[in-house]
């Protein structure tokens, strides 16, 4: 069984609306129609200046090089993109008369701050992607008006803190993309307001453990990334109050404990990824609260890459593969590291062989 790429990824057009119902990913596939269409009526567009698409709901703006970026977007942009530009700085007021504002995406620059008043002239703003940038910080009271922001995306910046004063005034948050920064800890009670939040991806960063109050303030998360850090321990009680978890990755890190109660609860887990850790075992009971006949896995799940001892420890492990072995992703790579005796063995044949 292989893993879907689908499934791998933190940013879902589906969950992430652009107004008028389009998706991110067709907002920007407009744009490049926009230019199939002038090329192939022999219509140059003018690389010196922003591309617009017009449209009943309102202005829609791309700015990549070469374009000179407008000191004013049209009053009625609804999404603005401003990307590839190197920036470093905008100006306080570069928002200014786009009130209607609902989609902004500022990625591949190297912005190195933001005006706390950058968002103010924008209370509508549902999307901010700020993918790539050189953010160490964000400003206290930069969402002080942004109640309706459901999707941030602060991916592969410099962030080696989170200060939960900084994303305050997030009120309708759905989706916090952290992943590839450089945090090393996480501030307790730092998602204690946003209970909508359905996507957290806290994935390539380099953290060490968890705070215990993580998920305590996040009731309706579908989909929580981890993957790619450096955890050693899943404690008892930091995944407890989210019956409602669909995804759930955990894979690249150095994991070598996980208690036996960290799944408990997890009845809507369809994906979960434990590979490349260094589980060797697992206690009894982990698996009992997840699959067969409760639970149909029905996106799999991976143990690969862990150095796992295939002895009677791994009973209750066993009993679990073999109930659920169409569900299991890199069999031929799951392979037990010892005892001796054992070793090189695939662990779905120790498991059917016990």
């Amino acid at each position: 069984m292989e893993k879907r790429e689908t499934i791998m990824s933190s940013w879902s057009p589906e969950r992430n609306q652009s107004p008028g119902g389009l998706s991110s990913h067709l907002s920007r596939t407009l744009f490049l129609l926009l230019l199939s269409v002038a090329s192939a009526q022999d219509v140059t567009p003018n690389r010196d200046t922003c591309l617009v698409f017009q449209s009943s709901n309102g202005s829609s703006v791309s700015c990549h090089p070469p374009a000179k970026l407008p000191h004013r977007f049209p009053a009625d942009t609804v999404y603005l993109a401003v990307e590839f530009f190197n920036l470093t700085q905008l100006r306080a007021d570069t928002l200014q008369g786009t009130s209607n504002l609902q989609e902004l995406h500022l990625s591949t620059n190297q912005l190195e701050s933001l005006s706390p008043k950058l968002l103010l002239t924008v209370p509508l703003l549902k999307v901010l992607d700020l993918t790539r940038n050189a953010l160490t910080q964000l400003p206290p009271g930069l969402f002080r008006v942004s109640a309706a922001l459901h999707t941030l995306v602060l991916k592969e910046n410099r962030l080696e803190i989170l200060e939960p004063s900084w994303l305050q005034g997030l009120k309708a948050l759905g989706h916090l993309d952290l992943s590839g920064n450089h945090l090393q800890t996480l501030p307790p009670g730092l998602l204690a307001n946003f209970t909508s939040l359905r996507i957290l991806d806290l994935s390539n960063n380099q953290l060490k453990t968890l705070p215990s109050d993580l998920l305590r303030g996040p009731l309706q998360l579908e989909r929580l990334h981890l993957e790619g850090n450096r955890l050693r321990v899943l404690g008892e009680g930091l995944l407890a109050p989210q019956p409602d978890l669909h995804y759930l990755f955990l894979n690249d890190n150095r994991l070598a404990m996980v208690a036996a109660g960290a799944l408990r609860g997890l009845q809507q887990l369809d994906m979960l990824d434990l590979s490349n850790n260094l589980l060797t075992s697992v206690p009894k009971g982990l698996w009992t609260s997840l699959g067969q006949p409760t639970r149909d896995m029905k996106d799999g799940f991976d143990i690969s890459g862990n150095p796992w001892i295939c002895d009677r420890n791994l009973d209750d492990l066993y009993g679990w593969l073999v109930a659920n072995k169409d569900k299991m992703f890199f069999q031929n790579a799951t392979r037990c590291a010892g005892p001796e005796a054992s070793k090189g063995q695939t662990l779905l044949e120790a498991a059917e062989s016990h």
